[in-house]
């Protein structure tokens, strides 16, 4: 046997039989690792043609070129795993910094508190009573307004005001000018977006972010300023004027305007000094704030159907991380204004946690995603690189918003009422709208639009958890749209048959849904959806086939805190090209009042649908809440069609009635989807599930003691059996008897492995989550389960989500459930240790 007793540091020397080390030449070492980059694993019928075909190598045995191989590819394993590990390493030192700052801040913070309590005691004590605070004192909690001495607008005066936001947005980024409580929800570490803090008591919505990024401090900047680029909400950042500082800073006046939200608000815009210089430390610091008559600066005069509204100093504090990267600070501080909205609204303006997530949480995430893409820059959705799926992303948000609001100055132009005042129709024939319509078809339709409509309305919800309604209206399409409309707003845009890769996606009700883009936390992703339909789009005409619509979907995570919900979706042509026209639909639901501080516990329309069931973070105070009526949500609804200009009394009337029949189906899916409010007692308890539900757990039950001989559950006489069921720690799905048996109820494991819901469980069938082995395998051993009443699928397997994500399992069984007349009525699996690979 040969003795070989090379390493994988020392590959370059090659083992000899006798034991005795022999250096390779530098020649062979070069061509052997020109090889190992063509092929670094050849077989040996390729190692054998590498000797003939290089006669450098031709005194080396196949076998010590095999072992150099090995020894080459040890090697390049231990770098990488060496470079992975540091980047670890550096990334855990820079969090490990940033917490141990924060939690100096916060010492501080409660030193001052614990300052301002004795100072209070102090002035009880010497008055009698409770003092209201001497603003001689040093207190750290202040409202946020100052009286500035009035300056003039000379750059002097301005850089005065610069100097001044400076410092007073560094009080709020890393001191204790503001006290920031953690925002509900959010945990910090090495894998989280970051530390994410509302304030407490101060002026305004202020939110704060601490996070890593692995952008350099100048590229982190540069992103940021570009406000367009990230911030949906943001309709244009005109910068007026720039003047440079004597330190190397730079000043810029900036007009920014904000798009509202829903129907029943205006629009904000906001007139701004931005301050961008250079620490002593290094540090790079982008501040601003507003600039107002009390300052003596520079004035914007007030734009029409646009409120006002305030930025208190607000910015970024972005400083060079070891090892390459940026450790950033973000501070938000805004006075929106909510006098200027109905009362019922005003906690939209009013909410720190809606701010924070709409704004600070979104900047953060938008260089976390740029981030992955430069480290992964092949990473494509159907040929398309991931900032060209931003920007259709981007489109399709400011499509939506841009008919939400309207502007005059963008061609939009009101429709008369038809005497009810529930939907608002717009109209816009303006040429910068019509742009990029495809008027030419080569399937043979003529144009059929030169002008755009916009049907609009807003509604208020009820208890109802914004993202479960959210997922239903996406995964059950044909409950509320119309495949006759959906075909005549697919024409207007079509060029020709559209052909779309065929990836593998999920279906839901008619519906077809492929996945294309996804960001790093999945809090928002972009897909195509193919509804296989036949509609009239004029009333001589028909168009046939598959009709494809972009979507965008957000807000669909109940756990999320304050988060709004978002589906926006758009007819896309055969090309699919970037620079192709959208025309976005859709729907917006932003919660409001005490729905953005307690997560709100999950209804369903299916056996369970009144099942109590909670998150595990939700507090009793918060369950209370939700069954008294407590959490309320907006829901913005806009759709556009584009038709002929001499047809608009027509597609008006359409739309009108479109957007009613929807409205209609949403407020009968809210209420299947809200709980049961059975009086205004806060301590009353919903019963814990329906009578088919009991029966149907209490069946399970009694057929896998039956056939397996053992107890599923441990403790049914504390509390009931289906309730126990619910919150078994192993995966437990029902399937029908069917000849393709689809899934009728599932435990709260179950449908989180699945990713879905009860509502929506119906739509998948049993096939559908084996891959091709694990069906294989179900479909030898199923007559086993009719005839023993049970099988065990046993070493593991992988099946599949609903969102097509492999699930690994550790073992699968499954028993036939006999009802009270031992008739079967439907087959039980329940599946141990799963993970998602």
């Amino acid at each position: 046997m040969m003795a070989v007793t090379s390493s994988c540091k020392d590959g370059n020397r090659m083992a000899m039989d006798n034991g005795k080390y022999v250096r390779y030449t530098p020649e062979q070492v070069e061509a052997l690792e020109r090889l190992y980059y063509e092929c670094p694993k050849p077989s040996s019928i390729r190692r054998q043609q590498l000797i003939r075909e290089y006669p450098i190598l031709s005194n080396i045995e196949p076998k010590q070129i095999k072992v150099w191989f090995q020894n080459r590819r040890c090697r390049e394993k231990q770098r990488k795993e060496a470079s992975r590990l540091q980047a670890v390493n550096r990334k855990l030192a820079a969090m490990n910094k940033l917490l141990m700052e924060e939690n100096d801040r916060l010492q501080k913070q409660v030193s001052q508190l614990v300052h301002e309590k004795s100072y209070f005691r102090q002035q009880q004590t010497q008055n009698g009573a409770l003092a209201t605070t001497d603003t001689s004192c040093d207190s750290v909690v202040t409202s946020g307004h100052h009286q500035h001495p009035p300056r003039d607008a000379s750059p002097a005066g301005l850089l005065s005001i610069a100097d001044e936001t400076l410092a007073e947005f560094l009080s709020k980024a890393t001191g204790t000018a503001v006290e920031w409580v953690q925002m509900p929800g959010m945990k910090p570490g090495p894998d989280s977006i970051g530390i994410v803090a509302i304030s407490h008591g101060c002026t305004g919505v202020a939110a704060r972010a601490c996070g890593l990024v692995g952008l350099d401090p100048t590229r982190v900047a540069e992103i940021l300023k570009d406000r367009l680029s990230w911030f949906r909400d943001c309709r244009a950042a005109d910068v007026i004027n720039v003047l440079s500082t004597g330190n190397g800073g730079t000043i810029e006046l900036l007009y920014m305007q904000l798009y509202a939200p829903t129907t029943l608000a205006p629009a904000r815009d906001f007139w701004l000094l931005r301050y961008t210089s250079v620490l002593e430390d290094g540090s790079l610091v982008v501040c601003e704030r507003s600039l107002n008559n009390t300052q003596n600066g520079p004035d914007m005069p007030p734009a029409a159907n646009f409120v006002r509204a305030e930025m208190l100093p607000s910015g970024y504090l972005i400083r060079p991380c070891d090892g390459g990267g940026s450790i950033i600070h973000i501070v938000d501080h805004m006075d929106l204004e909510p006098w200027s909205v109905p009362e019922v609204l005003r906690p939209l303006y009013e909410s720190s946690t809606l701010h924070a997530q709409k704004t600070t949480m979104a900047a953060l995430r938008h260089l976390r995603q740029i981030s992955q893409e430069i480290s992964q820059p092949n990473v494509t959705g159907w040929g398309r690189r991931p900032a060209a799926l931003r920007a259709l992303g981007q489109k399709l948000s400011k499509g939506f918003n841009e008919a939400v609001n309207g502007f005059a100055d963008e061609g939009w132009s009101m429709l008369e009422s038809d005497g009810v005042d529930d939907i608002t129709l717009l109209v816009n024939s303006s040429p910068g709208k019509m742009m990029g319509m495809n008027l030419s078809y080569s399937n043979g339709f003529p144009s059929i639009g030169n002008a755009v409509l916009c049907a609009k309305a807003s509604m208020l919800l009820q208890n109802v958890p914004p993202a479960i309604l959210l997922r239903f209206l996406r995964e059950h399409r044909s409950e509320w749209a119309d495949s006759g409309i959906d075909a005549y707003s697919a024409a207007a845009v079509k060029a020709g048959p559209c052909s779309l890769p065929m990836s593998r996606g999920g279906s839901f009700g008619g519906q077809v849904i492929l996945p294309l883009a996804h960001t790093i936390e999945n809090e928002e992703f972009m897909e195509v959806i193919k509804l296989e339909t036949m509609g009239h789009y004029r009333d001589d005409m028909i168009m046939s086939g598959d009709i494809f619509l972009l979507q965008l979907c957000s807000g669909v995570d109940e756990n999320a805190v304050g988060s709004c919900s978002e589906l926006i979706f758009a007819p896309i042509d055969a090309s699919f090209s970037d620079d192709a026209l959208i025309i976005p639909s859709g729907f917006r639901i932003i919660p409001l009042g005490s729905g953005l501080d307690a997560s709100s516990p999950s209804r369903t329309l299916d056996l369970a649908s009144t099942l109590e069931v909670r998150t595990a973070g939700s507090r009793a105070t918060g369950d209370r809440t939700s069954r008294c009526g407590g959490t309320k949500s907006v829901m913005t609804i806009a759709f556009q069609f584009v038709y002929e200009i001499h047809l608009q009394e027509n597609v008006a009337n359409m739309a009108r009635q479109y957007v009613r029949s929807i409205i209609a189906s949403v407020q009968r899916v809210a209420l299947a989807l809200s709980p049961s409010n059975f009086g205004s007692h806060a301590g009353f308890q919903t019963p814990p599930g329906t009578p088919e539900a009991q029966t149907l757990a209490r069946w399970i039950c009694q057929s896998y003691r039956c056939f397996l001989g053992m107890e599923l559950l441990k403790h049914e006489g504390s509390e009931s059996i289906l309730k126990n069921l619910w919150h078994h720690s192993d995966a437990i799905l029902c399937c029908s008897l069917k000849a393709q048996p689809v899934f009728i109820f599932a435990n709260q494991e179950g449908l989180d492995m699945l990713e879905t819901t009860l509502v929506a469980l119906q739509d998948i069938s049993l096939e559908n989550i084996f891959d091709e082995n694990g069906r294989k395998a179900l479909f030898a051993e199923f007559p086993q389960v009719m005839q023993q009443g049970f099988m065990c699928l046993q070493g593991g397997g992988i099946c599949l989500s609903s969102m097509g994500r492999p699930i690994s399992y550790e073992r699968a069984v499954a028993w036939k459930v006999v009802n009270d007349a031992e008739t079967a009525h439907c087959i039980c699996f329940m599946f141990t240790n799963w993970s998602f690979v």
